[in-house]
């Protein structure tokens, strides 16, 4: 059974950074890796995913990164084998940028910030920039 706990989330003032983090466990650390949010009124958005080094041979691509055109240049997602741990560097926070943040997991054959907003997520951590 899969399992992901995010972490991180806070209230910050724009311009200031956070670093999320997620805590994978149960499952094959092969896949796809992301970050979708949320918020009041606004369409799921996929914010960055990531082909985990290490990826089984039925994935290609391993360390690639696809990132929204919102985020490029402000948000960096990275990846700790050691500890099964995603993580989201976001920084040059914006309000546009608050959100409830879900770390997710997926199957899917494409692997990029698209799909995974498809994928199996954990509870979320809060982002409020203000």
């Amino acid at each position: 059974h899969v399992q992901l706990v995010e972490s991180g989330g806070g209230s910050v003032q724009a311009g200031g950074s956070l670093t999320l983090s997620c805590s994978v466990s149960g499952h094959d650390y092969t896949n796809c890796m992301g970050w979708f949010r949320e918020a009041p009124g606004r369409e799921r958005e996929g914010v960055a995913a990531l082909v985990p080094y290490g990826s089984s041979t039925t994935r290609e691509g391993g360390g690639s990164t696809s990132y929204n055109d919102a985020v490029k240049g402000r948000f960096n997602i990275s990846q700790d084998n050691a500890k099964s741990t995603v993580y989201l560097q976001m920084r040059n926070l914006r309000p546009e940028d608050t959100a409830m943040y879900y770390c997710a997991i997926t199957t899917a054959r494409v692997c990029d910030h698209v799909s995974i907003t498809f994928g199996e997520r954990g509870q979320g951590t809060q982002v409020t920039v203000s």
